[in-house]
């Protein structure tokens, strides 16, 4: 029967990342995430138990797995690659339909685990959890191998589907840092002893970055950018609030320990950070509540931020919710003082984030940002290294793992193309590279 690999979500378009992959009578399923910017747009102050899996797929919010229906029974195990919402946050709607393990590093799963509890939703699965760099035997034809690589969020993997026809690679997402601030380096051992086997069938890869000719810097960048905003530019007697990504524990790491540097007390406000921070600290990977102030709740943050007299101010460094310009999150309460913390000429307000491309997005931060600039707020913007590959991050995998067939994903058409610029470039021929859309299987062998 051979292997035949299904894309579900995250074709032709960012995020709602799901692939199936069958191999003769089984079948293995790679993250269920979400589409952020229409998840968020169709559960508004909505309690999400009362949310129809059906509604979410019709606003294509979530994958459409209807068109693995005939798959459904023969499906293994659920592996998400890292704890990103557009690989994981699916899983509570969809998972439970599928009878099989939910396996996944240490992190994602205790970060799935704090979403469950909080969102009060159960699953019948079975979580696994798995380190970084371990091989699970799936079943007695099928095994998967977690290889360490590097993102914006913690025990990030490759995932490498070892099958008696050959070995299916999927790499979503990842960039190759070589000096990362928290956690393992990439594993580029085995990357070349998989290449060097020559049993490399097809990479499955992200393309967001496939057109730009760069080899993405590693987060030491982001912490020197950092550093250089918040100790080199003169904010005494201001008030300094920096927002970034809450699942970014290594940019959260660094933030910390620059706010030591300025001997302000470092506080995080907003319940994301909290839920993350919790998902890290379960796991081992970091210890921040012994050195920081963390508040989750709106109506505690309102209360902690009251407390602040007004020849206090500088004695803190505010870590809040709200890169995108979130309406609900907490620097969009600040700037439309929704909270008792009035912002003052000259305070600061760093995005150590880069605002994600949808025009959602863009109206967002601009509405919140105008409303910052009235109050004489320093704005410090894109303080950030993105975690995801450039285009000669692209090129050392392909050159790394040798794959017979190369299929991007996680990415639109011109992000696709990108990647078949590149290969060709690279000596592959044209059928060698799928440009596949949701739907639209691929044999193959």
């Amino acid at each position: 029967m051979g292997i035949t690999i299904m894309p579900v979500g995250g074709y032709g378009e960012v995020g709602r990342n799901m692939t199936a992959i069958r191999v003769d009578d089984e079948v293995v399923i790679l993250d269920m995430g979400i589409h952020v910017g229409n998840y968020i747009a169709f559960t508004e102050d909505e309690d999400l138990k009362n949310i129809k899996t059906s509604e979410l797929k019709a606003a294509k919010a979530i994958p459409n797995d209807e068109i693995i229906k005939s798959w459904r029974k023969d499906v293994k195990a659920i592996i998400p690659t890292h704890a990103h919402l557009d690989h994981i946050a699916a899983i509570p709607f969809m998972a439970g339909k599928y009878n099989c393990p939910i396996i996944a590093s240490p992190f994602t799963i205790a970060l799935l685990k704090t979403n469950l509890d909080i969102e009060n939703i159960h699953l019948p699965n079975k979580f696994k959890s798995v380190n970084v760099n371990a091989t699970v035997k799936i079943s007695d034809h099928l095994k998967v191998e977690f290889i360490n690589v590097t993102h914006s969020t913690p025990q990030s993997v490759m995932v490498a589907l070892h099958t008696k026809y050959g070995i299916i690679i999927y790499a979503n997402d990842f960039k190759f840092d070589l000096t990362p601030t928290l956690g393992k380096k990439v594993n580029f051992e085995r990357l070349r002893e998989l290449g060097k086997s020559k049993k490399v069938l097809c990479l499955i890869a992200e393309c967001l970055y496939s057109n730009e000719a760069i080899k993405m810097p590693s987060e030491n960048v982001a912490k020197e950018m950092l550093k250089e905003v918040l100790l080199g530019t003169d904010n005494k007697g201001k008030a300094v609030i920096v927002t970034t990504f809450s699942s970014h524990i290594a940019r959260l790491k660094s933030i910390i320990e620059i706010g030591k540097k300025m001997k302000r007390k470092v506080v995080f406000l907003g319940r994301s950070l909290s839920k993350y921070v919790q998902a890290a600290e379960s796991v081992k990977i970091v210890n921040f509540s012994k050195q920081i102030e963390i508040v989750k709740y709106s109506s505690k943050i309102r209360k902690r931020l009251g407390k602040v007299k007004e020849k206090d101010r500088a004695k803190y460094l505010f870590v809040v919710t709200g890169h995108q310009g979130e309406p609900k999150a907490t620097l969009s309460k600040i700037a439309h003082n929704d909270i008792r913390f009035k912002l003052r000429n000259g305070d600061h307000v760093v995005f150590s984030s880069k605002t994600i491309p949808t025009e959602e997005n863009r109206k967002s931060k601009e509405v919140l940002c105008d409303k910052l600039r009235q109050q004489g707020v320093r704005i410090f913007d894109d303080i950030h290294i993105s975690g995801h590959a450039g285009k000669e991050d692209l090129r050392d995998l392909i050159s790394l793992v040798n794959p017979k067939m190369i299929i991007p994903s996680h990415g639109e058409r011109k992000m696709e193309e990108g990647t078949l610029k590149l290969a060709l470039e690279m000596g592959y021929e044209k059928e060698d590279i799928k440009m596949i859309k949701n739907g639209q299987k691929v044999k193959v062998v």
